[in-house]
């Protein structure tokens, strides 16, 4: 069976390098000039042939060339991870600046939480005009919030104590947000004294 991606897949991946190559070197400029590294850890994926074409099945989509790369926004997907969310923005704010690199979506879940507490950025990007990718980009409580729910809700079947997961979720959820406004709070504070 050929590609879903067709020819493309080098491409594909030299566009993901570029991406995440941008960002190391921001991380690098910004460790050079305050000492502090800006992402806790990066990880980029090019989704998978089988994932590609559940998705496209999912959507009512031909499983080709065209839906994977122009219907479909994340056959590529990066996700940075950062401490504090002041870096959310930083990162954001260099992705949009790169050459070639066009926004054509941005959700803010972080200003404007979803119901259950998912907190994160994403970014939808043309590369080139060419390649989309989506990139999400949060923090380390974000993170380890999606992560934990995610596992429970896709691969637990929840049943008589649905309601009461979903508020303790969604409680947690924002807990951890409160958590991280006090960090940046504090870390704004030892960099005002510096």
């Amino acid at each position: 069976m050929e590609s879903i991606y067709g020819d493309k897949l080098p491409e594909l991946s030299a566009v993901m390098d570029r991406i995440v190559s941008s960002i190391n070197e921001l991380r690098d400029r910004i460790k050079n000039e305050t000492g502090s590294d800006p992402v806790e850890h990066c990880e980029a994926r090019i989704k998978s042939e089988e994932s590609m074409r559940e998705k496209c099945r999912r959507r009512g989509l031909p499983e080709n060339t065209h839906s994977a790369l122009i219907e479909i926004h994340d056959a590529i997907g990066i996700r940075v991870v950062c401490a504090f969310i002041s870096d959310v923005y930083s990162v954001r704010d260099h992705i949009k600046s790169l050459p070639g690199v066009e926004v054509i979506e941005e959700k803010d879940y972080i200003k404007h939480a979803k119901p259950n507490g998912y907190r994160s950025l994403h970014l939808i990007i043309l590369i080139d005009g060419k390649y989309k990718a989506e990139i999400q980009i949060r923090t380390i409580s974000m993170d380890t919030w999606a992560a934990l729910e995610h596992h429970m809700r896709y691969k637990k079947k929840v049943g008589a104590n649905a309601k009461l997961i979903e508020s303790e979720l969604k409680r947690c959820a924002d807990e951890l947000a409160s958590t991280d406004m006090s960090m940046q709070t504090i870390r704004d504070m030892i960099n005002q004294e510096e």
